[in-house]
């Protein structure tokens, strides 16, 4: 995605995030031209950005290309030893996989992606994956459908007002199916994101409840001719996963 005049739309403090953002997300090192194309900044503010962050060790250099440094991996093993959210859910992630034979994941919403926090991988030789750190567009499928379906009215209008700015039949279209996932309490898809992939998703919730919102999403996914006959089955057991994660996270 190509941010026009990130210049004038961001801060000096901003920047910085802007570039870390960039080299984070994309799972690959990346010379100053992919990050011109990707933040839209100068390439001199670049460079003083990248000069930063890799005194401070966030950002490591090889011939030419960029990509998250020591200190980067030290807040990843942090967040993933700390993070209050995947301690809840890691448990009860192991008993729907255990029971299921499927994969499941552990997804937020992060601006206008969902990205896989945590993920139990199935036994299966054939299986369904959702790698930690990908992050797919907040559009598509049922993890992006749940997140979409339960967070505020506020930040669901954020999302579809840059999402769908010149296709408003297609909002529509989405707001009509996140009504009908409201209503049902989850969320499925077929092939949405990944060919042969079938997927259910199951909104968390923190204090305050449903009312608040979520920003999280617990996703079973397999392939789908596994999955044809078993829909129910996964779809009350991935219900069940979400309602034990938001307890134990109300009851904190």
């Amino acid at each position: 995605m190509v941010v026009v005049n990130a210049e004038q739309n961001v801060t000096g403090a901003e920047r910085v995030l802007l570039v870390l953002a960039a080299l984070a997300s994309h799972g690959k090192a990346l010379s100053v031209r992919d990050l011109q194309s990707i933040t839209g900044l100068a390439q001199s503010t670049l460079y003083r950005q990248i000069a930063l962050l890799k005194r401070w060790g966030f950002v490591a250099e090889n011939a030419g290309h960029y990509a998250p440094g020591p200190i980067s991996l030290q807040l990843a093993l942090g967040f993933d030893v700390n993070s209050l959210l995947v301690e809840a859910s890691r448990s009860e992630m192991q008993v729907l996989a255990r029971v299921s034979q499927e994969s499941i994941g552990l997804v937020v919403a992060v601006k206008n992606q969902v990205m896989c926090l945590e993920m139990v991988e199935s036994q299966h030789s054939l299986r369904c994956s959702f790698e930690k750190g990908r992050a797919v567009p907040l559009k598509a499928g049922a993890s992006a459908k749940s997140l979409l379906a339960f967070m505020s009215d506020k930040a669901r209008t954020e999302v579809l007002d840059s999402t769908f700015e010149h296709d408003a039949p297609g909002r529509a279209a989405l707001e009509a199916e996140l009504a009908r996932i409201r209503a049902e309490g989850y969320a499925v898809s077929d092939s949405e994101v990944d060919p042969g992939v079938w997927g259910v998703s199951a909104p968390i919730f923190h204090r305050g409840g449903r009312a608040a919102g979520c920003s999280a999403s617990i996703t079973l996914m397999a392939p789908s001719t596994r999955a044809a006959g078993r829909e129910s089955q996964f779809i009350d057991g991935t219900l069940r996963t979400a309602r034990a994660i938001s307890e134990h996270l109300q009851s904190e």
